[in-house]
């Protein structure tokens, strides 16, 4: 996978609100029971039962969501009698499915699931952020994320397992750059490459990503990573898509920064 670092594109308005977005994120996961460490805490079963009655309770669930109700049993946040079990019981608050699908967006399981989520975010939202302006792409942002978690649940409409990360929002922050900016160059790690720094178009970064998202959500790749919503990435991804391309139409074209040529 291309991993990018750095996009030669450049701004002509501060992106307060992508920075603004970084920050609610760093935020949450400081607050959240994903951040804490259990060394000298809490044992691993009582850490793991607290994280789950959490995301119970604030995440999003594809059953939930699709049936608009919550779910009839949650995890309290007490160990059970056995290993990696917890108490379940009927909830004791009120969820708004809707409502769980917002802070979902906040929620990360760790901090390595945080830091590539916003790397990719600070590397293409800033462009979209200047392209939108800060309201819009604000909403833009939102209505994707919550077509990516609406258009997974309705897939996997079974499913009790939550969602949770900004990857689905930021997948369609990711569609509309490739609709708006396809041939913006982009600094990139690249495995094949040893990892060296590599300046390559936006397109075959980003073709290359949803091409792979897509393949682990239809099953034809081993992703590594089985409690990854890909589908949602992908469904996300389509939005930001077509709302670029509806974007370009109707504005001016896109005016890429011009380099120089070494002789």
């Amino acid at each position: 996978m291309v991993l990018p670092v750095h996009d030669l594109n450049p701004l002509r308005r501060t992106p307060w609100v992508t920075y603004a977005l970084v920050a609610a994120n760093v935020i949450v996961l400081l607050l959240t029971p994903a951040s804490r460490d259990s060394v000298t805490g809490p044992s691993a079963q009582a850490q793991l039962c607290s994280q789950t009655a959490f995301y119970d309770h604030y995440a999003a669930i594809p059953r939930e969501l699709t049936t608009n109700h919550q779910l009839a049993r949650v995890a309290t946040g007490q160990p059970g009698p056995g290993a990696d079990t917890c108490y379940v019981s009927q909830p004791a608050y009120h969820k708004e499915p809707a409502l769980s699908v917002l802070f979902a967006m906040f929620l990360h399981a760790g901090w390595l699931h945080l830091l590539g989520n916003m790397l990719f975010l600070i590397v293409f939202g800033n462009n979209i952020e200047d392209r939108f302006r800060k309201v819009p792409y604000l909403f833009f942002y939102l209505f994707c994320g919550y077509v990516a978690a609406y258009g997974f649940a309705f897939a996997n409409h079974a499913s009790v397992q939550p969602l949770i990360g900004a990857s689905g929002a930021i997948a369609g922050v990711l569609g509309a750059y490739l609709a708006i900016y396809p041939r913006a160059k982009v600094w990139s790690l690249v495995p094949f490459f040893f990892f060296i720094p590599v300046r390559i178009p936006a397109w075959l970064v980003l073709g290359s990503w949803f091409v792979l998202q897509w393949l682990y959500s239809a099953g034809y790749a081993a992703s590594g990573g089985g409690d990854v919503a890909y589908l949602a990435h992908v469904f996300g991804f389509l939005a930001g898509l077509v709302i670029g391309l509806i974007v370009r139409t109707a504005s001016a074209p896109t005016q890429y920064p011009v380099h120089p040529r070494s002789r």
